[in-house]
């Protein structure tokens, strides 16, 4: 049984500034009934403040809850700083929700972000964000960029991703696509042995790098290998590069510990 705060009991029993505003100077809507929540929320904005707020919800208790203290956190605030309310902010002002409730917060700052974005004129669409910016966990606002940096600092499973980041703690909604992201991004432990070692540094030296650096008539060549010390003779132009030091740690470096170890050390042989 989840509990609810005391806010939480009032605002669903009694909520604020139900209904909608004639002549409504935004409107903002989020969630779909065929999800079991829906949100419509309306603005009256003068000279930049918004001066009265309503809604109309279709959902749980929690719901209900999250707009209408909505309503009262943005009414006599400017909508610059109506902007910068998360979702975490009006969970938070309702002292707390349920993790499996988080998303009814959610529905909530996006009917607003509707809203302000319908009050300025603004596209809709996420389609021209970075991709990096995209939102996997709406409950706790946590990017793909944020959940793959996790996996890559060494988180494996979902539990480990939820103690970094807390993605997947709320509605359980983003899972699936977290598990996507760990089977993609999680490192697969390969032991190579000494030979199969040197092959796939060689192999990246003649993909990644002698491609690039042929553009400039210039080329690299492998000399030896020994532990995580690669040395190698750059060629053509880049023998005589004043930047060749360069060369070496910001790029052939780079793609080595990329894609082969990431301790391996790059050292140029005159």
């Amino acid at each position: 049984m989840w509990e609810y705060s005391d806010k939480v009991k009032e605002h669903y029993k009694n909520p604020k500034n139900v209904g909608s505003i004639e002549n409504a100077d935004a409107i903002g809507e989020a969630g779909a009934l065929a999800c079991g929540d829906k949100l419509k929320i309306y603005l009256k904005i003068d000279d930049g403040i918004i001066t009265d707020a309503k809604f109309q919800t279709f959902g749980c208790g929690s719901a209900v809850a999250s707009s209408s203290i909505l309503t009262e956190m943005i009414i006599g605030k400017s909508v610059d700083e109506a902007r910068k309310i998360t979702n975490k902010d009006i969970a938070d002002e309702l002292d707390g929700l349920p993790p499996e409730k988080m998303h009814c917060s959610v529905m909530g700052h996006e009917a607003l972000e509707d809203a302000l974005k319908n009050y300025f004129g603004e596209e809709k669409s996420d389609d021209k964000k970075d991709s990096s910016q995209k939102i996997i966990c709406n409950c706790f606002s946590v990017s793909e960029a944020e959940i793959i940096n996790a996996i890559k600092n060494g988180a494996k499973t979902l539990d480990e991703i939820k103690e970094i980041n807390y993605a997947g703690g709320g509605c359980a909604r983003c899972v699936p696509n977290i598990k996507m992201l760990l089977d993609k991004y999680s490192k697969k432990e390969t032991v190579l042995n000494p030979v199969q070692f040197i092959l796939k540094i060689n192999k990246v030296l003649e993909t990644n790098v002698a491609g690039e650096l042929g553009k400039d008539s210039g080329g690299i060549e492998l000399v030896n290998v020994d532990g995580k010390d690669v040395y190698v003779k750059l060629t053509g132009t880049c023998s005589s590069c004043k930047n060749a030091t360069l060369t070496l740690k910001n790029f052939v470096e780079k793609q080595l510990r990329e894609h082969v170890d990431e301790q391996i050390n790059v050292i140029e042989v005159k």
